[in-house]
């Protein structure tokens, strides 16, 4: 199966296609609304606002840490009003073990790890021609995610 011919659906229950976003980068991190690290929802935004042209930022709402909330519809109303997040926000889902949801299980299978933690990050570069993975420590914004997006850049 190609990596980007994916059944994903929004918070909003609207189909997204990857297929439409893999000439560029694009950053997978796995959220959760009650966790420590909710604050880089900020720093996600402004790397997806400023550069939504050539880089794509989405968001897999995750309860494998029990730290998310119940709906989708909760959960797309605290990224709204908290952060102001208009990046693309997917259905709530798992990210780990046998019933991760198939984007999180390929990013495994490819890399050998599945999120540790909350708002781990997958730098999928174009056509998926490599694969970054960054721990929760690790903000949209630090130097090494930056270094890897700065080409792709306006």
């Amino acid at each position: 199966m190609d990596f980007y011919d994916q059944d994903l659906k929004t918070l909003q229950g609207e189909k997204f296609d990857l297929c439409e976003h893999q000439d560029k980068p694009i950053l997978f991190v796995n959220t959760a609304s009650k966790c420590g690290f909710t604050s880089q929802f900020e720093g996600l935004e402004n790397l997806y606002r400023e550069n939504k042209e050539n880089i794509m930022v989405v968001g897999f709402p995750s309860n494998d840490f029990n730290q998310e909330l119940t709906t989708d519809k909760e959960i797309q109303d605290f990224c709204k009003m908290t952060y102001a997040v208009e990046f693309p926000m997917m259905s709530k889902s798992s990210v780990i073990g046998p019933k991760a949801n198939s984007v999180y299980k390929n990013l495994a299978s490819i890399t050998g790890e599945a999120p540790l933690w909350n708002f781990y990050k997958f730098l999928v570069m174009p056509n998926a021609e490599s694969v970054h993975v960054f721990g929760s420590m690790t903000s949209p914004d630090s130097k090494k995610i930056i270094s890897l997006l700065k080409p792709y850049f306006k």
